[in-house]
């Protein structure tokens, strides 16, 4: 199966060393000429998690030096959400027949090219493999995630079990007939621990022991939450089952919910937003994928989203450099949402600093 990776930051150059130093026929596609050069003369190395291995980078290249139509079986899009939107219409020359183009970012992404481009090209994918690019060419795997693959339109099919086989070669694949589902539940936490960890600067358990942070996480996942019942989604149990015990349009305070979130704070509570890393560097963040995702659906069903459309808001103040992130968002983007009609609050707000 004649691969190309686009992107060749930490999960496609993972991915694109693991399966080259399996014996595997595959391309990697830089953003350009500087990034092609480096990852040529270094070669391509993964340490961590998985494994270490060191191997010769084969083809490497611009991506807009691919340009011969039908040449590649599978293209795995592992760029930006935004860039894989930009250049996915132009890879699909690039497929063979009956060839297939995988998007594992997160949120809306493969919906998204799948409304554009037809589902015929797309394979839907996500991916819970975290790792880190240390320099172009050097990577570190740093979990034992895995991707997950799927048909969007739901069910099995002999495209996804092929790629499955194909990437097992490189990292840890499954396969879901229920690949929306999937993407959902993902998308519930990315709107919430992500996001909030973003704009407030805190991970979840600083910015959980503030009430208005756990009052901001609550609303977030609600709202969308919401969203992914009326546009008819059965989020699937990833890391928790997605809907909160005892839920009713609500989040519950209580006993069960409580322990629903301490393992979601087990599995993300210390971690760092990549968003946050993202204002950092000054780079683009993936929001209009994620919370404006959100916003962008409900739209098509009449649901309110004031919370995360605040979110959205702040989150391009700060990319404008006309905010910072800051542990004072958390309120003010609660007040806003209930100026804009969210009337009801599941969580009373205490005083600040008084745990819930």
């Amino acid at each position: 199966m004649k691969t190309l990776v686009v992107g060749a930051g930490a999960l496609g150059g993972i991915i694109g060393a693991r399966l080259l130093a399996g014996g595997a026929s595959v391309s990697l596609a830089t953003r350009n000429g500087t990034a092609a050069a480096e990852i040529k003369a270094s070669g391509l190395r993964v340490i961590g998690i998985g494994g270490e291995l060191s191997t010769e980078a084969g083809e490497v290249a611009p991506l807009a030096e691919y340009s011969v139509p039908g040449t590649f079986d599978l293209i795995v899009l592992a760029t930006k959400a935004q860039d894989a939107i930009d250049v996915a219409p132009s890879l699909v020359r690039l497929l063979a027949p009956g060839g297939t183009l995988l998007p594992i970012q997160n949120g809306g992404v493969p919906q998204m090219l799948a409304g554009k481009l037809g589902e015929r090209w797309v394979l839907g994918g996500l991916s819970n493999l975290t790792a880190t690019m240390l320099r172009p060419g050097i990577y570190e795997q740093t979990n034992a995630g895995y991707l997950l693959i799927g048909e969007l339109g739901g069910g099995e099919s002999d495209r996804s079990e092929r790629v499955r086989q194909w990437l097992s070669r490189a990292v840890n694949v499954k396969v879901t007939p229920n690949l929306q589902g999937a993407v959902w539940s993902k998308l519930l936490l990315n709107c919430s621990v992500t996001t909030i960890g973003a704009i407030a600067g805190l991970t979840m358990r600083a910015y959980i022991d503030r009430p208005e942070g756990r009052e901001l996480f609550c609303r977030t996942y609600d709202e969308a939450l919401s969203v992914a019942l009326a546009s008819g989604v059965r989020p699937e149990k990833m890391l928790v089952d997605p809907i909160p015990p005892g839920w009713n349009g609500r989040s519950i305070s209580g006993e069960a919910y409580n322990l629903w979130l301490v393992e979601i704070l087990n599995g993300y509570g210390d971690a760092k937003a990549s968003m946050l890393q993202d204002f950092e560097r000054g780079r683009t963040t993936e929001i209009d994928f994620i919370n404006g995702y959100v916003v962008d659906t409900a739209r098509q069903f009449g649901v309110n989203t004031p919370v995360n459309t605040a979110i959205v808001e702040t989150v391009h103040a700060i990319t404008r450099r006309q905010s910072a992130p800051d542990p004072d968002h958390l309120l003010r983007i609660l007040q806003t949402s209930i100026g804009r009609g969210e009337a009801s609050v599941p969580f009373p707000l205490s005083n600040k600093g008084e745990k819930q």
